[in-house]
């Protein structure tokens, strides 16, 4: 796992849904109708992902808001396969 944290962005598409995606991807995780399923969305990946920073956009494209995601109940032992 990378030191750096997770990070996924919720956004306007072309088309008007909403999309969650990483930063300099071009593919989304998510796509949904709504902004605020699109966060819902966006939650548990990042908290699958060990957590980070949920950035979410308004529908001109800025940045209007942000969050930490505290990461998930992982177990501690580890994978030995």
């Amino acid at each position: 796992m990378s030191d750096k944290p997770s990070q996924r962005i919720v956004q306007q598409r072309p088309d008007g849904r909403w999309e969650v995606i990483a930063p300099h991807h071009q593919r989304a995780s998510a796509v949904t109708d709504t902004q605020a399923q699109a966060i819902d969305a966006a939650r548990p990946i990042l908290r699958n992902a060990g957590g980070g920073e949920l950035r979410i956009k308004g529908r001109d494209g800025r940045l209007r808001d942000s969050d930490t995601v505290a990461p998930g109940h992982e177990s501690p032992a580890r994978d030995t396969k």
